[in-house]
């Protein structure tokens, strides 16, 4: 059974400037190299947040679709492991600088992932992380509306009829500034041309749009070649997985 949280996170007050932050249920932190989409290669923190209810079948995150609170630990258990766990910690924005500083992280990126890290309000968390010199990526379904800093980049990788019922949102297509798709078969190409019909008469800024072939499948990898030079997209390889990086 899926959890459905809310949208808003504890409050807590900045030790910093008095005022009210949001904490943030945290399953994973890590650095690395973004491994696909326009920020390919580009050192990243990686804040994995807990909770999903969309469902992808495929998913290799599902240790993070559940939100028990049996399962809240501290920081430093996670941080400890070096393997997929249903356990998460919970953090402000200032709390996980100090986390970075503590692990000796010195990329300047932040991704935020998931799970689905739009179930919460961003603003607080992106906007303390771009106040102190980060810049800000967050990967998304597009099931929910986005709250975060407007320099923040978005990523979003639409599900379309999944388990979990749930709409990909014009809104959240609107403000996406890639849209990174993967893609096994035709069906895919279809689903996507469905979301982005959602965007036409728009006068805003087109996203980029990225086809990844799932698991690097040759007719996969064919069929995205074909289309993105067909209809001028670009092709986005799972990096981290050809190198043998997380």
């Amino acid at each position: 059974m899926l959890s459905y949280p809310v949208d808003k996170s504890q409050i807590t007050l900045s030790k910093t400037t008095g005022k009210l932050l949001n904490t943030y249920k945290i399953n994973e932190v890590f650095e690395s190299l973004q491994g696909e989409g326009a920020h390919t290669g580009v050192p990243s923190i990686f804040i994995r947040l807990q909770g999903c209810p969309v469902g992808c079948p495929w998913c290799d995150t599902k240790h993070t679709w559940e939100i028990d609170q049996n399962l809240k630990v501290e920081a430093s258990v996670v941080m400890a492991q070096n393997v997929d766990t249903e356990q998460w910690f919970e953090h402000t924005p200032e709390q996980l600088l100090d986390l970075f500083r503590q692990h000796g992280y010195t990329a300047s990126n932040i991704i935020l992932t998931g799970g689905e890290p739009c179930m919460y309000d961003l603003i607080d968390l992106s906007s303390v992380l771009i106040e102190n010199g980060y810049s800000v990526q967050i990967e998304t379904s597009g099931t929910y509306e986005i709250m975060a800093h407007p320099d923040t980049w978005v990523t979003v990788s639409p599900k379309v009829n999944m388990p979990g019922k749930r709409d990909v949102l014009k809104s959240a297509l609107l403000r996406a500034n890639e849209i990174k798709h993967p893609v096994a078969m035709e069906k895919h190409i279809e689903e996507l041309e469905q979301v982005l019909s959602l965007l036409e008469g728009s006068n805003t800024t087109k996203p980029l749009i990225y086809l990844q072939p799932i698991s690097q499948q040759k007719r996969a990898t064919e069929l995205c070649i074909k289309t993105c030079i067909a209809r001028n997209w670009r092709l986005s390889l799972q990096t981290h997985k050809f190198i043998g990086i997380e």
